[in-house]
Formats: C-alpha cells, sequence, structure tokens
C-alpha cells in the first residue's frame, strides 16, 4: 500500500497495541455497517485519545474495517509513537492531502466524517479532493461510544474529583470581602495545579453577589461583600479526564430567604441523586429536580438543564433535560446541578458528578454540599 501526500510516500509505522483500546476500536467497527460506511475520519481531540490514546492537542484517525491510521504533523510524531496504540502512525505535511492518501490507497468510497468537529472549510476541501467518494456527516453518533466508562476512567475521574476538592478547600481561607472574584478564581486554579490536575476543566467561575445570578458568569474585579453567595463552578484534568463541581457558599453570613432559596436547591439535588440508576429516564431526572423547585415557586427561576455527561470532554452525551430521550445505564457518568437565579439579587447552583449504577449511583465530587458560611 502506498499512501502519499503529493511529495512522496509516507514513513508509515504500526505501534504497540493494548487490548483495552483494542475493545474501543472494535466496537467502533462494528459501528460501520449501521452508518453503511467503509471507515470513519475524526478530529476531536476526545475521541481520538479514548480510541488510540493519543493525548496531542491535533491530529486526524481513521478507523476502517481492518486497519487504523492516526495521521500527525512533524510537531506530534514522536508523541504519537509513544503514546498511540492500535494503529498505524503516519506523518503528513498537508492534513487534507494524507487524509485523501489514506482514503485513496484503501479504495475506499463511503467514509464517515465527525461533522461535529471538522470546519466547513475543511470539510469543503476534503470534498472537493475526493471525488467519487461520499463524505457522510456523522456527529452525535460518534460522541456515544464514550458514554459508559470503564474502571480505567472511573479511576481518573474520582482522582481529578479529589485533586479539586483539595484545592478548593485550601482557596475557601483565601475567600473573604475584599477579595476579587478574579484574584479567588486564579487563586483556585493554582491550587488545583498543585494538587497534580493537568489544568482546569473549563473556565473556572467564580461569581458573587449579583453576579452569582449569571448562570456562566466570568470571574470579575469585583469584590466579595459580607452577606454575599459565592457560586463557585470549577474542575481539573487526570489522565485526560475532568472533574466537575459546584458549591455555593455563603459569606459573614445569609438572610432568612438566603437559607430558604439554598435549602430548596439542596432538596432537588438531592432528590435526584438519589433517584439516579440504571434504567430511569434523563427526562425523568430532570423532572424531580425542576418539580421539586417550581413546587417551591422558584420555577421561572431555574434556566437550564439538570446536568449532562462528563469524561474526556466536560460536556458530553448523555444530557438531563426536558428533551432527553436516554435512559441512564451502569456505567454513565454525569452531573446533577439544578439552581435558582434570581436576577439583580443572587443566585445558587449546587453540582454533583456521580456514577450510575445498578441501584444507585457514586458521589464522585467531595465537597459537602451542606450550606457553609464563610
Amino acid at each position: 500500500m502506498n499512501w502519499t501526500d503529493g511529495s512522496g510516500s509516507y514513513k508509515k509505522e504500526r505501534v504497540h497495541e493494548s487490548p483495552r483500546l483494542g475493545d474501543r476500536t472494535r466496537r467502533v467497527r462494528s459501528m460501520l455497517p449501521g452508518f453503511d460506511v467503509e471507515g470513519i475520519l475524526l478530529f476531536g481531540e476526545a475521541n481520538i485519545r479514548y480510541l488510540t490514546g493519543f493525548a496531542g492537542s491535533d491530529g486526524t484517525l481513521f478507523v476502517g474495517r481492518e486497519r487504523s491510521v492516526l495521521l500527525v504533523d512533524g510537531r506530534y510524531i514522536t508523541q504519537a509513537k509513544e503514546e498511540a496504540a492500535d494503529c498505524d502512525v503516519v506523518e503528513f505535511t498537508d492534513r487534507a492531502e494524507g487524509v485523501v492518501g489514506v482514503i485513496s490507497g484503501l479504495g475506499l468510497k463511503r467514509v464517515g466524517i465527525e461533522s461535529s468537529v471538522i470546519t466547513l472549510d475543511s470539510y469543503l476541501t476534503l470534498q472537493d479532493r475526493t471525488a467519487g467518494v461520499s463524505l457522510k456527516p456523522l456527529s452525535g453518533e460518534i460522541e456515544r461510544i464514550r458514554i459508559i466508562k470503564d474502571t480505567g476512567e472511573a479511576a481518573l475521574l474520582r482522582e481529578a474529583a479529589g485533586m479539586a476538592a483539595r484545592a478548593l478547600a485550601g482557596t475557601l481561607e483565601h475567600i473573604e470581602p475584599g477579595i476579587t472574584e478574579r484574584d479567588a478564581a486564579a487563586i483556585l486554579e493554582m491550587k488545583m495545579r498543585q494538587a497534580g490536575g493537568e489544568g482546569p476543566s473549563f473556565e473556572t467561575i467564580v461569581a458573587s453577589g449579583s453576579n452569582s445570578a449569571l448562570p456562566h458568569a466570568t470571574p470579575g474585579a469585583r469584590e466579595i461583600q459580607d452577606g454575599d453567595f459565592v457560586t463557585i463552578d470549577y474542575g481539573t484534568v487526570c489522565g485526560g479526564y475532568h472533574s466537575d463541581e459546584t458549591c455555593t457558599f455563603a459569606v459573614g453570613g445569609v438572610t432568612e430567604r438566603q437559607a430558604a432559596v439554598y435549602a430548596v436547591v439542596k432538596g432537588a439535588h438531592d432528590k435526584a441523586i438519589d433517584a439516579v440508576k440504571a434504567g430511569v429516564s434523563c427526562k425523568d431526572i430532570d423532572a424531580i429536580a425542576r418539580t421539586h423547585i417550581d413546587d417551591a415557586g422558584y420555577g421561572a427561576y431555574f434556566s437550564h438543564g439538570t446536568g449532562h455527561g462528563v469524561g474526556l470532554a466536560v460536556h458530553e452525551p448523555p444530557r438531563l433535560s426536558g428533551r432527553a430521550e436516554d435512559f441512564l445505564e451502569k456505567g454513565m457518568v454525569i452531573t446533577v446541578e439544578p439552581g435558582i437565579y434570581i436576577p439583580g439579587l443572587w443566585g445558587v447552583r449546587i453540582e454533583d458528578t456521580v456514577m450510575v449504577e445498578k441501584d444507585g449511583c457514586e458521589v464522585l465530587t467531595k465537597m459537602s454540599k451542606d450550606l457553609r458560611i464563610l
């Protein structure tokens, strides 16, 4: 087989094998007939890492009926040879030409594309250079290959959650009137690094006072004050796997209404987690949390879904919302994160990440969700 990029033959090297990764690849291959394709091109970091072990930030993976090919440029060739398993590693000088070389070298006519990741320009370029080849967009179908976590993945998720919790515990010593949201977030991210995290799972949220009524507030120059609710949404990464947790704290003290609203959110959170087990619909978990908040008179202030999957990406299937169609299965890892956000005043969100079990769930995140006054 001679795969070329227009300037010569690729140097192709078969790397080591991994039974665990091999099983994952075989699952993808078993999906090909249902998609009516001869192979799939993957561009997203999470799926490439899941199937090969390669942790680089740029690459393209082809999974065919019999062979898998990881294409990387010269920046990543050494890393790919060290990390990737169960695939051929090929160095390219032009990505599109590299992909075309694989498709033409294997004589393929129908190829799936991870369409949620590839840009329109890249797709059109491939389409133009693969005349006679049908490129079939595949999106959500591909993301679902990671929906059930194995024991190794669960261990990394637990470790990430533990690192993050230790970092937050150390950060709380610094949260007092006068510190800015931005500085508190910076301290937390530093402590997550010091705890062993590879980096934050997402941009850390520290939102105080009226900013806590914004579900995805950006930490700013506002100084935390007595009487504030402070919502901290944070996580770190371990072995590529993300933690995700939200705690809301009070500073100095709470009013009667603040305590009551916190109790409503905590009740919704607890009821939803108590209902998590294999076989329950994601829609029902959302409804349990939402109904509790509705019954307390705050339904208009709960503006988002109750949760989402977590793994190599911080947001992945399944979703917990009123439109969700999935049912929970043993090994899924999801967040449960109800909230109440009262514009101009403050908000409360409480979030844990849990692993679904046959008759319940394991809470992976570590911080207590009882109301704490700093």
